[in-house]
């Protein structure tokens, strides 16, 4: 067959769609051709507790280069041994993966003194369920944890939350300002996620909580997901615009519905089928400036399986990565 007969390099890429380029190209390559201003990654556990398959899907199959770590093997990070620890580590070097930041449960916790919060879980929440007391503990060993992984970022919270919190948020807000120096003086940064279950849920929360700690050891994980499932819908561009963006250290990637109606007033959806709308956030967040992780959580479960749920999710995030031109593939391999 003549050069002039046979298809175009573009035109196999263009036809045959990313699935086909992981036959074709070795997973170096791959993830090599998949350009983003980002840190594109997926927590592990959102595909499976086997780190090892989580692992391989995210580098071989997904092209990626970042994983989030929350759990593994059915244990919170928390809770891993020195031999597990050591295995992780292991893994992360077969498949040249690096970590954005550790997951960790800390400050997920009632705060003392205070009534019960209705969302303070009756079980272990994933599988690491520790009182007030013990927060200490988890801030030095996570602090560990990010040294061992090589990362400087770990994620935090700030409490269940209240009905009413305004007698509180004063002593809430030095704690976090006291671990986010604990945490600097270490080389690390604490990521306070807006958790809609916590005490700073919404953009324009978090734009409030990041006014009154003004430390540079305290950055936010910003999860318009988690906003939209508080009730923020206008989550981006609304809770956006409320942000100081110099302040967003971590951002976490999935979709909400809202529910009225329903006990929680909202579902989870795919990303890309819900709020909020990737594609101009991840536009808003290159225009920013912004170059740190974007970490897919899925969360939703209809696709019958959480690797299965997951693979969709991914879909619809890579798509939105490409619509707003934060994503994409190297001109050497799509000419």
């Amino acid at each position: 067959m003549s050069r002039s007969n046979s298809p175009s390099r573009r035109h196999f890429l263009q036809s045959s769609g990313a699935v086909a380029l992981t036959s074709i190209f070795t997973p170096e390559l791959l993830a090599a051709a998949m350009q983003s201003p980002f840190k594109v990654a997926v927590i592990s556990d959102e595909i499976s507790p086997d780190f090892d398959h989580a692992c391989s899907i995210i580098a071989n199959e997904f092209g990626l280069g970042y994983v989030e770590l929350r759990s593994m093997w059915g244990k919170n990070i928390m809770k891993l041994d020195d031999a597990e620890i050591a295995k992780a580590i292991a893994i992360l070097d077969k498949y040249r993966l690096r970590v954005t930041d550790i997951a960790s449960p800390l400050y997920k916790t009632d705060w003392p003194g205070a009534p019960a919060s209705k969302y303070s879980p009756k079980n272990d929440n994933f599988g690491a369920s520790y009182h007030f007391k013990e927060q200490d503990e988890v801030l030095e060993k996570s602090i560990a944890l990010a040294r061992q992984f090589k990362t400087d970022r770990i994620r935090c919270f700030d409490f269940w939350r209240l009905d009413d919190q305004a007698p509180y948020r004063r002593d809430i807000n030095n704690k976090l300002f006291e671990a986010s120096q604990v945490a600097g003086k270490q080389g690390m940064i604490l990521v306070l996620e807006n958790e809609f279950e916590c005490n700073t849920a919404t953009g324009r929360e978090s734009g409030q909580t990041l006014a009154a700690l003004q430390t540079p050891h305290l950055m936010l994980n910003w999860d318009p997901g988690n906003a939209v499932a508080r009730g923020e819908l206008d989550a981006f561009p609304g809770g956006w615009d409320a942000i100081p963006k110099d302040r967003i250290g971590h951002c976490h990637v999935k979709c909400a519905v809202s529910k009225p109606g329903t006990k929680s007033g909202f579902e989870w959806a795919p990303v890309g089928q819900g709020l909020p709308d990737w594609v101009a956030q991840f536009k808003a967040l290159k225009q920013s400036g912004y170059r740190e992780a974007v970490s897919l959580e899925t969360h939703w479960g209809g696709g019958g399986s959480p690797e299965a749920s997951t693979r969709i999710s991914w879909a619809g995030m890579k798509e939105a990565l490409q619509k707003s031109n934060a994503r994409r593939f190297t001109s050497h391999l799509s000419s």
